[in-house]
């Protein structure tokens, strides 16, 4: 590693000990996503049905996910000024919610100004460890149904109930739209 003249050795290793510290945070966190999503398949992969066990295992995990969007998006606004609107709070879910739990912002927000918001990441980390192949592609949806609780979660916890998809039509990256439910 070069070290620049006005950093100490002993900052550099540091640095260098923070940047390792969160690659195998992120690693760590994508085993576990992986690892939970084969447990919740392997749970119900006994059963005749496979077609209405995948359903039940993809609301187990958006639940899970929905358990965990709640939690953390407590943590992370506790210390926040209150929201003017939708677009503010999607604005920071965007931000500094998603740059929190995967390391980088949301590549596109957009919105039609009526409650529905489709948020693009463009190399979405959960993704990223599969290849191109058409059969990665038909096994993606397994893989966002967490990440859809968690987007969904975080929003109820802020006062927004919504109904949130993902699709993915090319490896890694994925498009999750966010219809928020009007009461």
């Amino acid at each position: 590693m070069l070290i620049p003249n006005h950093i100490s050795h002993q900052q550099a290793e540091h640095v260098s000990s923070s940047i390792a510290e969160d690659m195998a945070d992120d690693v760590l966190f994508e085993f576990l996503h992986m690892e939970i999503v084969a447990h919740v398949y392997r749970e119900h992969a006994t059963r005749e049905d496979i077609d209405k066990e995948r359903v039940t295992c993809v609301s187990t995990l958006e639940v899970m996910g929905f358990r965990v969007g709640q939690g953390l998006i407590e943590r992370f606004t506790k210390d926040c000024p209150t929201f003017k609107d939708d677009l503010d709070i999607m604005k920071f879910l965007c931000k500094d919610f998603w740059s929190t739990i995967f390391r980088k912002q949301i590549d596109n927000l957009r919105t039609n100004h009526q409650g529905t918001y489709v948020l693009q990441d463009n190399k979405f980390a959960l993704l990223t460890q599969f290849s191109n192949g058409k059969q990665y592609l038909e096994e993606a949806p397994k893989y966002l149904a967490f990440s859809c609780g968690l987007i969904r979660g975080a929003l109820s916890n802020l006062g927004l109930e919504s109904v949130v998809t993902a699709e993915v039509s090319l490896m890694p990256s994925c498009k999750f739209q966010v219809v928020i439910q009007k009461l």
